[in-house]
């Protein structure tokens, strides 16, 4: 494919013809492209996703379109998200090695990465749905989490380099903007794009006349907004991991910004929380197991998030932050400084945490954990201990000392009824 080539959306049909020249594609596909299998697999809200099959393998296409493709072309969206995600999965496989896809092909014009197969990963949500359990994943995420926020951060990089960083990834205006506005905003009033279960109303209407919420919400919102700290994925959801029984990739970076410490790791758990509370239509006499080793999760990916920062601040502290000059060359222990340091994120994490359960309740795009609960009558009970929850969360993450009590109120959640 021309790079100077103008952009044209990918088909079925016109991958073979447009990508048959790439060495990229040939290489890892095999075969006269006219053979190949192109399957579209794409059902994001925003992405077109080829699996391109040959004799020698198979490749993702992913391509971005120039619309919200959730909504359709009433909604556009710039093409260069492609761009920054491309430059979020380079960095992120460099800080965290083998926990993305492998890049093999980057088209700017075109908006398109083609990159590693995942097989025989699945989305993690439908993991959870299934009720399924995968080896080692608290670890793996909360490793992820621990790797990509130390090493993208004035912890570790030089501060010319993160300051370039910051400044790259800041042309990426748009799509942290759907965040600022779909997750942060649009929950707590009656915006165009909500909706919500039948039958919610009165916890909802609750929601939004706690102004004392509403501002803790917006504060955190100015955090998103304002702070660099270091580059967050910034839609880290279940929906943006792969899996198989033992083993666990992170997808779709594409929200890709600098920010808080703590916006990957929150928004990773409210994804878990949500698996928990939609369990009771999910499962038959394993629930309760099940729903344990939910938590379990919870409380191992933050248990293995403390242990990699804590190993990381000891051997790859090299940045202007709490340098060594300070604490250790003269005989001082900096260890207080780096578990008053966690606990910010923590706290942090956990009202990003809340407000990714109100979002995915009451925003635009819903989780399938909940949506796929076809019974409105049991699905909306569901739904109300997750919207309270988050509340909680928003309200009092700064006396929420460990993820042993976020889980103790998740148990304690579950058995009430709002509603």
């Amino acid at each position: 494919m021309d790079a100077s080539d103008s952009y044209q959306a990918l088909t079925v049909e016109s991958l073979s013809k447009r990508l048959g020249s790439l060495d990229a594609v040939t290489e890892k596909v095999g075969g006269d492209p006219s053979s190949w299998q192109v399957e579209e697999v794409g059902d994001g809200n925003l992405n077109l996703v080829f699996i391109v099959t040959g004799p020698l393998g198979k490749v993702i296409v992913k391509q971005a379109l120039p619309y919200v493709r959730l909504v359709g072309d009433s909604w556009p969206l710039p093409l260069y998200r492609a761009y920054f995600e491309y430059h979020a999965l380079v960095r992120q496989a460099e800080r965290d090695p083998g926990s993305v896809p492998e890049i093999f092909h980057f088209d700017e014009t075109q908006a398109l990465i083609v990159m590693e197969f995942l097989a025989p990963h699945v989305i993690l949500r439908r993991k959870l749905i299934n009720g399924e359990r995968v080896e080692g994943l608290a670890e793996t995420l909360g490793k992820f989490c621990a790797r990509t926020a130390f090493r993208g951060s004035e912890l570790s990089m030089k501060s010319a380099d993160k300051k370039a960083d910051v400044g790259l990834f800041s042309g990426n205006i748009e799509i942290p903007a759907i965040t600022e506005a779909l997750v942060f905003t649009d929950p707590y009033f009656d915006a165009e794009m909500n909706h919500h279960t039948d039958g919610l109303d009165p916890v909802v209407a609750e929601i939004r006349r706690n102004a004392d919420l509403k501002a803790r919400v917006q504060r955190m919102l100015l955090n998103f907004s304002a702070n660099t700290e270091t580059m967050v994925h910034g839609d880290l959801h279940s929906g943006s991991i792969m899996a198989t029984e033992t083993e666990a990739r992170v997808i779709d970076p594409e929200f890709v910004q600098y920010g808080p410490f703590g916006f990957d790791l929150g928004m990773m758990i409210a994804n878990f929380l949500m698996a928990y509370f939609s369990q009771p239509a999910h499962r038959g006499d394993d629930l309760d197991s099940y729903q344990a080793w939910i938590l379990t999760v919870v409380e191992d990916c933050h248990t293995a998030f403390v242990d990699e920062f804590r190993s990381l601040w000891a051997s790859e502290r090299n940045g202007m932050l709490y340098p060594s000059a300070l604490f250790e060359d003269q005989g001082q222990s900096s260890g207080s400084a780096c578990t008053a340091l966690l606990a910010d994120i923590w706290t942090d994490a956990l009202a990003i945490c809340g407000i990714e359960m109100h979002r995915r309740t009451l925003s635009l795009a819903h989780n399938a954990d909940f949506e796929e609960i076809e019974d409105t009558a049991v699905r909306a009970p569901l739904e109300a201990r997750n919207l309270m929850l988050g509340a909680e969360l928003i309200q009092e993450s700064e006396t929420i000392p460990n993820a042993k009590t976020l889980t103790n109120l998740a148990r304690d959640f579950n058995k009430r009824n709002f509603l």
